[in-house]
């Protein structure tokens, strides 16, 4: 316990030192440089408007996590269940594993018209735009994890009877778990800005429609406290699925 507290302590030193200078940095230049308000505000000043819209900023950011969190866990279910279908069906990655990348080639905010056309103004399509932007790199970790499984191992439990489903359970899902967790990681971001890029397209509240009618009005330290705040919920959320990958993944 001591030693992964002193490797954390020194990991986390030089960061909080660069970001303390970067603030410092960016007070003086905001203050004293004669930079307006409405291009870049102060740390100072930004930090006073997110203490004073601090309720409507928490009531929006409370539904964009909700949508980016739900968006996140089925695009995962989704990625995840094609890759094992992909595996145990072979025929079925062919037909449809270039359909998917080919709608992949398309930016997943290009969807959103279709997504409020489909689903409404609610939550149901920024749900939908955060599931489709993560599944595909849940879907491609996980069918890079699968095809790192050693064909030794394979034909080793294959020799003890062990058929798809068995070989998949017991093998390729475990070996394939740190790749997947990439994946996952790399979701998890995606689904954040997925889901505030729609709100600024089409929605009633959130984050994303707190940044657009900031941006209309020209309030800038708005915008700021926004992204401030959900940077800091999405540093939080990463550091919780980190913490749970490497709870689950032991042996990596």
């Amino acid at each position: 316990m001591a030693h992964r507290l002193k490797t954390l302590a020194t990991e986390a030193i030089p960061v909080l030192f660069a970001i303390v200078v970067l603030l410092i940095v960016w007070e003086v230049a905001a203050s004293f440089g004669n930079i307006p308000q409405y291009v870049l505000p102060a740390p100072s000043a930004i930090a006073s408007a997110t203490m004073t819209s601090l309720p409507r900023l928490a009531d929006g950011l409370w539904l964009t996590t909700l949508e980016a969190v739900s968006g996140f866990a089925v695009g995962s279910a989704l990625g995840l269940l094609l890759a094992c279908l992909f595996l145990l069906v072979p025929t079925l990655r062919i037909l449809l594993l270039p359909l998917i990348i080919a709608l992949n080639t398309v930016p997943s905010i290009a969807f959103v018209p279709l997504a409020l056309l489909w689903f409404g103004m609610g939550a149901a399509s920024k749900i939908a735009i955060a599931a489709l932007a993560v599944s595909f790199a849940v879907l491609l970790s996980a069918l890079e994890g699968f095809s790192r499984t050693e064909d030794g191992h394979v034909n080793l439990l294959r020799s003890f009877g062990a058929g798809r489903f068995a070989l998949l359970w017991r093998l390729q899902l475990p070996a394939a778990m740190p790749s997947i967790a990439t994946g996952l990681r790399i979701g998890l971001a995606r689904s954040t800005i997925a889901v505030i890029v729609a709100e600024m397209l089409g929605a009633y509240k959130g984050i994303g429609q707190i940044v657009y009618r900031a941006t209309a009005e020209m309030d800038s330290q708005t915008v700021w406290s926004a992204i401030l705040v959900s940077s800091l919920t999405s540093l939080a959320l990463y550091g919780l699925l980190v913490a749970a990958d490497k709870r689950l993944i032991w042996w990596r």
